[in-house]
């Protein structure tokens, strides 16, 4: 009985006695814990997205099918607009301008192409699903000298995880109204 006293007391001193030990060194002594994140699959920065698995629906339901151009399903009232309008100034202003038409500090830095003016008749003349479709996939330019490497170029970037498809559309029915304007 008496031993195992004194064995209990000697473990319980070397215990304090490492534990001690191990604080005063945390940070001296780097212990290599199994760490699981480094033996899936990763992507470098900047590196593009793998593709959409097949037969996968989004959370907010489907844009549309892939090779169609979609047919808008907002009807451009008064509130699609409004919203439309919020959204255009937060996200496409920047580049487009307030009005569609204007050359804003940040697109007077883009030297090969200039952003489209969203009033002209280029612009007009293409469907509602085709102007969702560049709001929602941007626009390339594959002859990217720059950085060879990264698809976007710095013309219409792709808006489609930044906005919901209900959004998307709400732009699309305020850039209808910006020729009348």
């Amino acid at each position: 009985m008496r031993l195992l006293r004194q064995l209990a007391v000697v473990f319980t001193a070397l215990g304090i006695i490492a534990s001690i030990i191990l604080i005063f060194s945390f940070d001296i002594i780097k212990f290599e814990y199994v760490v699981f994140m480094e033996l899936q699959d990763s992507f470098d920065d900047q590196e593009s997205p793998l593709a959409v698995p097949a037969r996968s629906i989004p959370v907010d339901g489907y844009a549309y099918l892939p090779n169609t151009v979609p047919d808008n399903p907002v009807p451009a009232d008064e509130t699609s607009v409004a919203r439309g309008e919020n959204l255009y100034q937060i996200h496409c202003a920047v580049c487009h301008g307030a009005t569609g038409t204007e050359i804003t500090t940040v697109s007077s830095f883009f030297v090969k192409v200039k952003p489209t003016n969203l009033t002209s008749e280029e612009a007009q003349s293409l469907s509602d699903g085709e102007i969702f479709l560049t709001i929602s996939n941007g626009k390339f330019n594959p002859n990217n000298s720059l950085f060879p490497d990264v698809q976007f170029s710095g013309q219409c970037p792709p808006l489609n995880e930044n906005l919901t498809v209900r959004e998307r559309w709400d732009i699309v029915n305020f850039i209808r109204t910006l020729a009348a304007q």
